[in-house]
Protein backbone atom coordinates (compact mmCIF):
# COMPACT_ATOMS: atom_id res chain seq x y z
CA UNK A 1 0.00 0.00 0.00
CA UNK A 2 1.55 3.54 -1.17
CA UNK A 3 1.84 6.13 1.47
CA UNK A 4 0.45 9.50 0.51
CA UNK A 5 3.95 12.08 0.43
CA UNK A 6 3.21 14.93 2.86
CA UNK A 7 5.57 18.31 1.98
CA UNK A 8 7.28 19.27 4.53
CA UNK A 9 5.73 22.72 3.94
CA UNK A 10 2.15 21.88 4.58
CA UNK A 11 -0.22 23.94 5.05
CA UNK A 12 -0.99 24.83 8.86
CA UNK A 13 3.09 24.11 9.27
CA UNK A 14 3.03 27.16 11.42
CA UNK A 15 -0.19 27.38 12.98
CA UNK A 16 0.20 29.43 16.41
CA UNK A 17 3.82 30.22 15.31
CA UNK A 18 5.81 33.66 15.21
CA UNK A 19 8.45 34.83 13.08
CA UNK A 20 9.93 38.16 13.68
CA UNK A 21 12.14 39.59 10.33
CA UNK A 22 14.31 42.51 10.04
CA UNK A 23 14.69 44.17 6.89
CA UNK A 24 10.87 43.10 6.27
CA UNK A 25 10.38 46.09 3.97
CA UNK A 26 12.07 45.37 0.86
CA UNK A 27 13.86 42.87 -1.18
CA UNK A 28 15.21 39.63 0.25
CA UNK A 29 13.12 40.00 3.75
CA UNK A 30 9.97 41.15 1.80
CA UNK A 31 10.33 37.59 0.05
CA UNK A 32 10.54 35.50 3.36
CA UNK A 33 7.65 37.34 4.95
CA UNK A 34 5.87 36.72 1.87
CA UNK A 35 6.96 32.92 1.77
CA UNK A 36 5.95 31.87 5.74
CA UNK A 37 2.57 33.58 4.53
CA UNK A 38 1.97 33.04 0.68
CA UNK A 39 2.89 28.77 1.86
CA UNK A 40 -0.41 29.23 3.91
CA UNK A 41 1.98 27.81 6.89
CA UNK A 42 -0.19 29.53 9.39
CA UNK A 43 2.51 31.79 10.54
CA UNK A 44 2.23 35.63 12.12
CA UNK A 45 5.36 37.93 10.93
CA UNK A 46 6.46 40.84 12.22
CA UNK A 47 8.52 42.54 9.89
CA UNK A 48 10.55 45.32 11.01
CA UNK A 49 12.91 48.48 9.50
CA UNK A 50 13.69 51.85 10.28
CA UNK A 51 11.35 52.75 6.98
CA UNK A 52 7.82 52.68 8.59
CA UNK A 53 6.26 54.27 5.03
CA UNK A 54 7.64 51.04 3.29
CA UNK A 55 7.05 48.53 6.00
CA UNK A 56 2.97 49.79 6.08
CA UNK A 57 3.01 49.34 2.19
CA UNK A 58 4.70 45.87 2.25
CA UNK A 59 2.26 44.73 4.95
CA UNK A 60 -0.50 46.05 3.45
CA UNK A 61 0.00 44.20 0.20
CA UNK A 62 0.96 40.86 1.87
CA UNK A 63 -1.95 40.80 3.88
CA UNK A 64 -4.06 40.55 0.25
CA UNK A 65 -2.22 37.20 -0.03
CA UNK A 66 -3.20 35.39 3.34
CA UNK A 67 -6.35 33.38 2.57
CA UNK A 68 -9.16 34.14 4.56
CA UNK A 69 -9.02 30.71 6.46
CA UNK A 70 -5.31 31.55 7.54
CA UNK A 71 -4.47 32.14 11.17
CA UNK A 72 -1.43 33.88 9.56
CA UNK A 73 -1.00 37.73 10.28
CA UNK A 74 1.72 40.14 8.99
CA UNK A 75 2.32 43.46 11.45
CA UNK A 76 4.67 46.26 10.78
CA UNK A 77 7.16 47.39 13.88
CA UNK A 78 9.73 50.10 13.04
CA UNK A 79 12.73 49.06 14.70
CA UNK A 80 16.67 50.49 13.91
CA UNK A 81 18.69 47.60 14.78
CA UNK A 82 21.66 49.63 15.29
CA UNK A 83 20.11 51.28 18.37
CA UNK A 84 19.67 48.82 21.53
CA UNK A 85 16.71 50.23 23.02
CA UNK A 86 14.64 50.21 20.00
CA UNK A 87 15.84 46.32 19.20
CA UNK A 88 14.41 45.67 22.69
CA UNK A 89 11.59 47.60 22.13
CA UNK A 90 10.35 45.22 18.78
CA UNK A 91 10.92 42.11 20.81
CA UNK A 92 8.40 43.52 24.05
CA UNK A 93 6.14 44.73 21.36
CA UNK A 94 6.01 41.61 19.59
CA UNK A 95 5.51 39.10 22.92
CA UNK A 96 2.93 41.61 23.65
CA UNK A 97 1.42 41.32 20.05
CA UNK A 98 1.66 37.35 20.31
CA UNK A 99 2.95 36.18 23.79
CA UNK A 100 6.13 34.38 21.85
CA UNK A 101 8.65 34.40 19.21
CA UNK A 102 9.41 31.02 17.55
CA UNK A 103 11.36 32.06 14.69
CA UNK A 104 14.09 35.27 14.04
CA UNK A 105 15.57 36.41 10.62
CA UNK A 106 18.19 38.70 10.92
CA UNK A 107 18.42 40.18 7.45
CA UNK A 108 18.40 43.14 8.47
CA UNK A 109 21.29 45.41 6.89
CA UNK A 110 23.39 48.01 4.39
CA UNK A 111 26.44 48.83 3.06
CA UNK A 112 28.18 51.07 0.52
CA UNK A 113 30.43 50.39 -2.08
CA UNK A 114 34.40 51.98 -1.41
CA UNK A 115 37.73 51.18 -1.79
CA UNK A 116 38.92 50.40 2.19
CA UNK A 117 41.07 53.51 2.06
CA UNK A 118 38.37 55.66 1.78
CA UNK A 119 36.15 54.39 4.00
CA UNK A 120 35.48 57.03 6.98
CA UNK A 121 35.07 55.97 10.56
CA UNK A 122 31.67 57.06 10.35
CA UNK A 123 30.87 54.78 7.49
CA UNK A 124 33.06 51.83 8.61
CA UNK A 125 30.71 52.10 12.08
CA UNK A 126 27.75 52.64 10.73
CA UNK A 127 27.89 49.32 8.59
CA UNK A 128 29.54 47.05 11.36
CA UNK A 129 26.45 48.44 13.31
CA UNK A 130 23.93 47.81 10.81
CA UNK A 131 25.19 43.90 10.00
CA UNK A 132 26.68 42.91 12.73
CA UNK A 133 25.93 44.27 16.30
CA UNK A 134 23.07 44.70 14.95
CA UNK A 135 22.38 41.14 14.31
CA UNK A 136 23.30 40.33 17.65
CA UNK A 137 21.46 42.76 19.59
CA UNK A 138 18.44 40.96 17.87
CA UNK A 139 19.42 37.42 18.45
CA UNK A 140 20.38 38.65 22.30
CA UNK A 141 17.24 40.12 22.60
CA UNK A 142 15.26 37.30 21.66
CA UNK A 143 17.19 34.60 23.18
CA UNK A 144 17.09 36.52 26.97
CA UNK A 145 13.48 37.47 26.81
CA UNK A 146 11.77 34.30 24.91
CA UNK A 147 13.85 31.30 23.59
CA UNK A 148 16.50 30.88 26.75
CA UNK A 149 13.19 29.44 28.62
CA UNK A 150 11.34 28.35 24.85
CA UNK A 151 13.60 27.11 22.31
CA UNK A 152 13.49 28.52 18.70
CA UNK A 153 15.35 28.77 15.69
CA UNK A 154 17.32 31.79 13.64
CA UNK A 155 18.69 32.42 10.38
CA UNK A 156 21.37 34.70 9.89
CA UNK A 157 21.24 36.41 6.34
CA UNK A 158 25.16 36.83 5.40
CA UNK A 159 26.85 37.39 2.05
CA UNK A 160 29.00 35.53 -1.08
CA UNK A 161 32.19 37.16 1.54
CA UNK A 162 33.88 33.92 1.44
CA UNK A 163 36.93 35.04 -0.74
CA UNK A 164 37.08 38.08 0.49
CA UNK A 165 35.39 41.49 0.01
CA UNK A 166 37.27 43.76 -1.82
CA UNK A 167 35.59 47.03 -2.97
CA UNK A 168 32.83 46.96 0.01
CA UNK A 169 35.94 45.21 2.73
CA UNK A 170 33.17 46.81 5.40
CA UNK A 171 30.33 44.65 4.76
CA UNK A 172 33.18 41.85 4.09
CA UNK A 173 34.59 42.00 7.39
CA UNK A 174 30.84 42.29 8.91
CA UNK A 175 29.31 39.13 7.36
CA UNK A 176 32.24 37.23 7.72
CA UNK A 177 32.01 38.12 11.57
CA UNK A 178 27.74 37.36 11.41
CA UNK A 179 29.28 33.67 10.33
CA UNK A 180 31.47 33.09 13.23
CA UNK A 181 28.74 34.60 15.75
CA UNK A 182 26.15 31.97 13.98
CA UNK A 183 28.52 28.85 14.82
CA UNK A 184 29.39 30.35 18.23
CA UNK A 185 25.47 31.05 19.59
CA UNK A 186 24.52 27.48 17.87
CA UNK A 187 26.71 25.97 20.77
CA UNK A 188 26.29 28.48 23.64
CA UNK A 189 23.01 28.20 23.16
CA UNK A 190 22.17 24.87 21.56
CA UNK A 191 20.93 23.39 25.60
CA UNK A 192 18.12 25.96 25.44
CA UNK A 193 16.54 23.98 22.38
CA UNK A 194 17.81 27.06 20.20
CA UNK A 195 19.11 26.55 16.61
CA UNK A 196 21.16 28.89 14.84
CA UNK A 197 22.47 29.01 10.99
CA UNK A 198 23.01 31.33 8.16
CA UNK A 199 22.08 31.66 4.66
CA UNK A 200 24.64 33.34 1.90
CA UNK A 201 22.85 34.54 -0.98
CA UNK A 202 24.77 35.77 -4.01
CA UNK A 203 24.24 38.39 -6.31
CA UNK A 204 20.16 39.35 -5.62
CA UNK A 205 19.00 41.64 -7.92
CA UNK A 206 15.72 44.28 -7.13
CA UNK A 207 15.11 47.59 -7.62
CA UNK A 208 15.41 49.05 -3.83
CA UNK A 209 18.48 47.23 -3.66
CA UNK A 210 19.97 48.68 -7.06
CA UNK A 211 18.78 52.00 -6.05
CA UNK A 212 20.42 51.24 -2.76
CA UNK A 213 24.02 51.73 -4.68
CA UNK A 214 22.88 54.56 -6.19
CA UNK A 215 24.62 55.44 -9.39
CA UNK A 216 27.15 52.33 -8.68
CA UNK A 217 23.86 50.46 -9.15
CA UNK A 218 23.49 49.36 -12.41
CA UNK A 219 27.26 48.74 -12.83
CA UNK A 220 27.42 46.46 -10.03
CA UNK A 221 24.45 44.04 -10.93
CA UNK A 222 25.32 43.98 -14.91
CA UNK A 223 28.97 43.29 -14.56
CA UNK A 224 28.60 40.70 -12.21
CA UNK A 225 26.43 38.16 -14.56
CA UNK A 226 30.29 37.35 -16.05
CA UNK A 227 31.29 35.92 -12.62
CA UNK A 228 27.60 34.22 -11.80
CA UNK A 229 28.07 30.39 -13.42
CA UNK A 230 24.03 30.86 -14.25
CA UNK A 231 24.70 33.77 -16.15
CA UNK A 232 22.15 35.44 -14.86
CA UNK A 233 21.20 37.33 -11.75
CA UNK A 234 19.19 35.65 -9.09
CA UNK A 235 15.81 37.60 -7.31
CA UNK A 236 14.61 37.89 -4.28
CA UNK A 237 11.53 35.18 -5.10
CA UNK A 238 14.12 32.41 -6.25
CA UNK A 239 17.69 33.12 -4.89
CA UNK A 240 16.97 34.38 -1.22
CA UNK A 241 16.47 30.79 -0.03
CA UNK A 242 13.17 31.74 1.60
CA UNK A 243 11.90 27.82 1.23
CA UNK A 244 15.49 26.99 2.71
CA UNK A 245 14.67 28.67 5.55
CA UNK A 246 10.68 27.65 6.27
CA UNK A 247 12.99 24.65 5.74
CA UNK A 248 15.10 25.37 8.88
CA UNK A 249 12.40 26.58 10.87
CA UNK A 250 10.34 23.01 10.47
CA UNK A 251 10.56 19.94 12.63
CA UNK A 252 12.37 17.97 9.60
CA UNK A 253 15.76 20.30 9.98
CA UNK A 254 15.48 19.90 13.77
CA UNK A 255 19.26 17.95 13.68
CA UNK A 256 20.72 21.22 11.89
CA UNK A 257 22.39 24.01 13.65
CA UNK A 258 25.44 26.36 12.96
CA UNK A 259 25.16 25.73 8.98
CA UNK A 260 25.38 28.12 6.11
CA UNK A 261 23.55 27.79 3.06
CA UNK A 262 24.83 29.10 -0.06
CA UNK A 263 22.28 30.16 -2.78
CA UNK A 264 24.29 31.79 -5.58
CA UNK A 265 24.25 29.72 -8.23
CA UNK A 266 27.59 28.61 -7.20
CA UNK A 267 29.08 32.15 -7.58
CA UNK A 268 30.94 31.82 -4.75
CA UNK A 269 33.82 29.17 -5.99
CA UNK A 270 34.74 31.99 -8.82
CA UNK A 271 36.72 35.43 -7.67
CA UNK A 272 34.46 38.36 -6.59
CA UNK A 273 33.88 40.99 -9.48
CA UNK A 274 37.22 43.02 -8.76
CA UNK A 275 39.71 44.29 -11.26
CA UNK A 276 43.18 44.14 -10.35
CA UNK A 277 45.68 46.77 -10.88
CA UNK A 278 48.76 45.99 -12.99
CA UNK A 279 51.73 46.73 -11.22
CA UNK A 280 55.56 45.76 -10.37
CA UNK A 281 55.33 46.99 -6.50
CA UNK A 282 56.27 43.14 -5.23
CA UNK A 283 59.83 42.23 -4.59
CA UNK A 284 61.01 39.66 -7.04
CA UNK A 285 61.27 35.77 -6.16
CA UNK A 286 64.16 34.61 -5.14
CA UNK A 287 67.07 33.86 -7.96
CA UNK A 288 66.98 30.30 -8.94
CA UNK A 289 65.90 27.17 -11.30
CA UNK A 290 61.95 27.66 -11.12
CA UNK A 291 62.39 31.73 -11.29
CA UNK A 292 64.36 31.44 -14.41
CA UNK A 293 61.42 28.71 -15.90
CA UNK A 294 59.04 31.44 -14.76
CA UNK A 295 60.78 34.34 -17.11
CA UNK A 296 61.57 32.02 -20.24
CA UNK A 297 57.53 30.83 -19.51
CA UNK A 298 56.71 34.42 -19.48
CA UNK A 299 58.70 35.29 -22.89
CA UNK A 300 56.94 32.57 -24.91
CA UNK A 301 53.02 32.80 -26.22
CA UNK A 302 51.59 29.94 -24.42
CA UNK A 303 49.98 27.37 -26.90
CA UNK A 304 46.91 25.58 -25.66
CA UNK A 305 45.36 22.20 -27.14
CA UNK A 306 42.06 23.48 -25.52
Amino acid sequence: RKMAASSVLRSGLFNNKVAVVTGGGTGIGRAIAAELLYLETGCKVVIASRKIERLNETAQALSKTIPPSSPAKVTPIQCNIRKEEEVRSLVNSTLELHGRIDFLVNNGGGQFPSPADAISAKGWNAVIETNLTGTFYCCREVYNAWMKDHGGAIVNIVANMWKGFPGMSHTGAARAAVDNLTKSLAIEWASSGVRINSVAPGTIFSETAMANYKEFGPYLFKNSIAQIPAKRLGVPEENSGTRHICYVFSSISSYISGYVCKFNARESCLKLLFSLIDHDRWPCAPEGPNSKAVAELLSKEPKSKL
